[in-house]
C-alpha cells in the first residue's frame, strides 16, 4: 500500500514523511457507544501506533475535506430502527459523490451497538463503503446490549490493528 497521508513537518520522524492517517467517524448518543468510542481511541493509541495520525470527527461534523485527508476509516453507529444512525448516512450523504473512488482500497472499520439486531445497520454502511471504494479490513463488531469487556477488549483491538494496517 502506497504511503499517503500528512506531511509530519515537526514530528521525531523528520521533515518530509508522511504519516498516515485513520479518520474516526462516530454517532455517539449513550453512555454504551461512549465506553465503545472510548475502546476503539485507546486501540488507536497502542504501543507503536504513534506514527499514525487518528482524526476524530462526530459523524454529523465529518465531511469531503477528512475523506480525503483520510487513508483509513473507523466508523462507529448505533442502530436506529433497523438502520445506521441518520448522522452516519448524512455523512455518507456529504461524502458519497465528491469522495467515490477517491480512497479506493482505503481499509475501514465498523463497530454497531444495538438492542437486539444490527443486520441492517452493517449492511447499509457495507453497501455504502462498498460504493465508495472502500475495502472492510476487519469483522465488524457487534455489541447487543450493555458492553461487556470482551465487547470493549474487541472495540480496543479494532482500532489498533485498523491503526496498524495504516502504519505498515
Amino acid at each position: 500500500m502506497a504511503r499517503r497521508g500528512r506531511p509530519d513537518w515537526l514530528g521525531s520522524t523528520g521533515l518530509g514523511v508522511l504519516v498516515p492517517t485513520l479518520l474516526v467517524v462516530h454517532h455517539t448518543t449513550s453512555p454504551a457507544l461512549d465506553e465503545l468510542l472510548a475502546a476503539v481511541l485507546e486501540g488507536t493509541r497502542a504501543e507503536g501506533l504513534e506514527e499514525v495520525d487518528v482524526v476524530v470527527r462526530p459523524a454529523l461534523g465529518a465531511g469531503v475535506t477528512d475523506v480525503l485527508q483520510a487513508d483509513g476509516f473507523l466508523l462507529g453507529t448505533p442502530v436506529n430502527i433497523g438502520y445506521m444512525s441518520g448522522a452516519l448516512k448524512h455523512f455518507f450523504d456529504q461524502v458519497f459523490y465528491p469522495c467515490k473512488g477517491a480512497k479506493d482500497g482505503a481499509p475501514y472499520g465498523l463497530y454497531v451497538h444495538g438492542n437486539n439486531d444490527t443486520t441492517g445497520a452493517e449492511r447499509g454502511v457495507e453497501q455504502i463503503a462498498a460504493g465508495l471504494g472502500w475495502r472492510r479490513a476487519l469483522p465488524v463488531v457487534r455489541v447487543l446490549g450493555p458492553p461487556a469487556q470482551a465487547d470493549l477488549a474487541n472495540c480496543r483491538e479494532l482500532g489498533a490493528t485498523l491503526a496498524a494496517t495504516l502504519a505498515s
